[in-house]
């Protein structure tokens, strides 16, 4: 869908109320703008064929990647930063109290990605 208006981001982060269910502002070719509302620790997964790019609105995000050995790293987003994960990685955001964020990520991708989770939002809910 493409806009003519500028989309207000405080207001639409206003309108969230369910954690960890992304909800398209709008698409750029092939990719989804979404906007999260994010509570405490996701579930590891990773998406096989696609890059993730968060950028962080409000709060903390602890963004942790498990290797193949199954070691961990942990990087620290805050309000203005962004972090991309890299297709194939995975990955688990951990949000110690609330966090809005943009998810950048080509349409139809699930937000579980490979992981069977009560966490798997509904595709393609437009705010």
């Amino acid at each position: 869908m493409h806009t003519e208006q500028p989309i207000d981001l405080v207001t639409k982060a206003s309108l969230l109320h369910d954690y960890w269910s992304p909800r398209v502002l709008a698409e750029v070719n092939d990719y989804q703008v979404k906007i999260a509302r994010m509570k405490g620790e996701f579930v590891w997964h990773r998406h096989e064929h696609t890059d993730e790019l968060f950028l962080l609105l409000e709060g903390q995000l602890d963004m942790e990647i498990r290797d193949e050995a199954g070691d961990i790293t942990t990087t620290t987003l805050w309000p203005g930063q962004l972090f991309v994960v890299g297709k194939n990685i995975e990955h688990r955001p951990v949000v110690p109290t609330e966090a809005v964020a943009i998810i950048i990520e080509p349409r139809g991708v699930v937000n579980t990605g490979d992981a069977d989770s009560d966490l798997r939002a509904k595709n393609d809910v437009w705010l």
